[in-house]
């Protein structure tokens, strides 16, 4: 806490106008300031990425986390418009797809749409889409028991058409 406290005073004294100063001062000692802001600056960006890992882990600790990811079938035809997900009866993510997202998901992306806590056992998941295949619009619904053991739990929603319109990747 006293490194994050030293620095945002470092970055606050540097960050001063420098027209202030500009007059005592040579090319080079302003570019050294420039360097020295470009620097705090880093160290500050590293540290916000670390507070947000260690965030992370205090809201969503391992034995309770479940995380759930969309992908899609590379088929052509198919493009989904949005994704409702309900956990235990609680809508607990809802997305509408934009043109580059669908594309994204297509070329094999994977988007994390949940993280959350929830206790070890059996729980309902309802997933639903609304789509389009060949012009005409699509909807699908699955329900499936997710088992929450003691560990992390990853789940992954294949989103496509035909017989194979909703899988559920259990890992």
């Amino acid at each position: 806490m006293n490194k994050i406290r030293t620095v945002i005073t470092a970055l606050l004294l540097v960050s001063l106008p420098l027209s202030c100063w500009s007059a005592g001062l040579s090319r080079e000692q302003i570019k050294g300031l420039d360097e020295q802001v470009q620097d705090i600056k880093k160290d500050v960006l590293a540290i916000s990425a670390e507070l947000q890992l260690l965030e992370e882990k205090l809201l969503y600790p391992s034995t309770s986390q479940v995380s759930l990811f969309v992908s899609m079938s590379k088929e052509e035809g198919y493009s989904p418009d949005a994704v409702q997900i309900t956990l235990d009866g609680k809508k607990v993510a809802y997305h509408i797809y934009s043109f580059k997202e669908v594309d994204a998901l297509r070329r094999g992306g994977v988007q994390r749409i949940f993280t959350g806590n929830i206790q070890s056992g059996n729980h309902q998941l309802d997933v639903s889409v609304i789509g389009k295949k060949g012009g005409s619009k699509t909807s699908r619904k699955i329900t499936y028991t997710i088992n929450k053991g003691v560990g992390p739990k990853l789940i992954e929603i294949s989103l496509g058409s035909g017989s194979s319109a909703i899988k559920i990747l259990d890992q």
